[in-house]
């Protein structure tokens, strides 16, 4: 289970904002301890005071205030430059081992199509679906949510969701549940994870991430998959460019 602070800590102060051609939600991204962004070619590791690592491939002063760091050409990030502790070149390590996709053809497809839809993260989207069901269309929990994105029937009811065992059904319904957190805490995905899996409520009562032990490992746990995820593909692309 991460440590209590660096995770329940509004990254506004320290995430000035980050834009892409390919993908909306990428500025939502939070840094666990320990965990980077993997660039197509990385060639610096930047920390933050707040103990987050982000592997970028340069980085750049747009004035005394604000560092510009590139995670690929397309794909940028800008900090605090007062929040920055150190620079340091990248340590030449192997691409890990790619992982077996988690979620069938079928499943691939209405997830890009919900992801286009509520103009989401298809890969949070996976992320989400691999921690909540594991890609299962008939998952009941011990709540009672249920399908690929464990949908409450109340919840299912407020996005009418007529049937929540049917996968676009709930695909569609828990993306636009998703973006709506997202959007509610302004793309802070942390905040917007942890109100998916305790509710708003607990969120706003606690004014971050519940002190909630399955909380904060679920928060975690989608994070670190959509990390890979969005490594994972930036590896693709790169090796796509170079053939």
């Amino acid at each position: 289970m991460p440590p209590a602070d660096p995770i329940g800590r509004t990254p506004d102060a320290t995430l000035v904002g980050m834009a892409s051609l390919s993908v909306r939600r990428i500025a939502a991204l939070l840094l666990l301890p320990g965990m980077c962004v993997a660039a197509a070619h990385a060639a610096e590791v930047v920390t933050l005071r707040n103990g987050f690592s982000i592997t970028c491939e340069r980085h750049e002063a747009l004035s005394t205030d604000i560092t510009r760091l590139y995670l690929r050409a397309d794909n940028f990030m800008d900090v605090a430059a007062s929040s920055i502790t150190s620079v340091e070149a990248a340590p030449d390590v192997p691409a890990p081992v790619k992982a077996e996709a988690h979620e069938p053809a079928g499943t691939a497809i209405i997830l890009a199509d919900s992801g286009a839809r509520h103009n989401v993260n298809v890969a949070l989207l996976a992320s989400v679906v691999q921690a909540e069901s594991g890609g299962n269309t008939k998952a009941v929990s011990r709540t009672g949510a249920r399908g690929l994105m464990q949908l409450m029937p109340g919840t299912a009811n407020q996005l009418n969701v007529k049937d929540s065992f049917d996968p676009a059904s709930n695909v569609n319904g828990g993306s636009a549940y998703l973006d709506q957190l997202l959007t509610r805490y302004h793309d802070n995905l942390a905040l917007a994870l942890a109100a998916y899996n305790a509710g708003p409520g607990a969120v706003d009562r606690y004014h971050g991430i519940p002190p909630y032990r399955e909380t904060r490992a679920y928060v975690a746990r989608v994070i670190r998959e959509f990390n890979r995820r969005v490594a994972e593909q930036a590896r693709a692309v790169s090796a796509t460019v170079v053939r």
